[in-house]
């Protein structure tokens, strides 16, 4: 059994696919914290964390937790988008952590079912959770947008790299890439220093780079300085479209 928080349409925001069609399936649970990254006020209570707060805190938005039992159930909820297009959309897993389910039933099926018809899916993973691609060998076929955590996130390095899990990805997949969030006082630290030992061993393994900001005022003061990091060492500048266009709106 997994959990679904929300599933949409949109367009991809970030990483290698940007600007692209895709279908998104929201998974509940995360094996992070990231007290770093954000804070918000929800049903008066502070919390702090990623900006899918309400696919992290099950507590405080378990109305939105649907639980799913059977790959069927993910199967019919993207025949429901399809029957409104004229084209095949990527697929995204996303969170959360998809990963914590990589082993379920309904899930693999899921995939397992998109591999077999066809789908360009990306999984959006903290790569921290080592999958066994042999058992499960769906996943080979596909893409993984690692978005390995840094210290500005707020967990330990323990805790936030796993370098087994990041290596059978590239091993076991055609095509995967790199995706880290940066502020401007990690980049003024040791950004590259952090990226570099993460990404060093792979140098064919595309590296982007985005800036932090789930709302359009903090995005705009730190993508500067995430441009002239790129520039500077050779890294992908990513954007945020969802939140240049939608700024803090769900579902985008």
């Amino acid at each position: 059994m997994c959990y679904l928080v929300e599933h949409f349409y949109s367009i991809q925001g970030e990483g290698k696919f940007t600007g692209t069609p895709s279908i998104f399936f929201r998974f509940g649970g995360c094996n992070l914290k990231c007290p770093s990254f954000g804070e918000y006020f929800v049903k008066g209570k502070k919390v702090f964390g990623c900006d899918s707060v309400h696919a992290v805190n099950r507590k405080l938005f378990v109305e939105d937790w649907r639980q799913i039992e059977r790959a069927q159930q993910l199967q019919d909820i993207l025949q429901d988008h399809l029957q409104h297009l004229e084209f095949k959309p990527h697929v995204v897993l996303t969170g959360g952590e998809p990963l914590l389910y990589w082993n379920d039933a309904a899930f693999y099926g899921f995939v397992e079912y998109l591999v077999r018809e066809g789908f360009i899916v990306t999984i959006e993973t903290n790569a921290t959770i080592e999958i066994d691609f042999e058992a499960y060998p769906a996943y080979k076929d596909v893409v993984f947008a690692m978005a390995v955590k840094l210290s500005n996130s707020g967990d330990p390095y323990e805790k936030r790299v796993n370098k087994a899990a990041i290596q059978a990805i590239v091993e076991n997949t055609a095509y995967s890439f790199f995706k880290f969030t940066l502020g401007r006082g990690i980049i003024e630290f040791d950004a590259y220093e952090q990226i570099v030992d993460i990404v060093g061993e792979y140098p064919e393994v595309e590296v982007f780079c985005m800036p932090l900001g789930d709302r359009l005022d903090i995005l705009r003061k730190n993508a500067p300085a995430v441009v002239d990091f790129c520039l500077l060492h050779g890294f992908i500048y990513s954007d945020r479209l969802q939140v240049r266009l939608w700024n803090r709106e769900r579902m985008r």
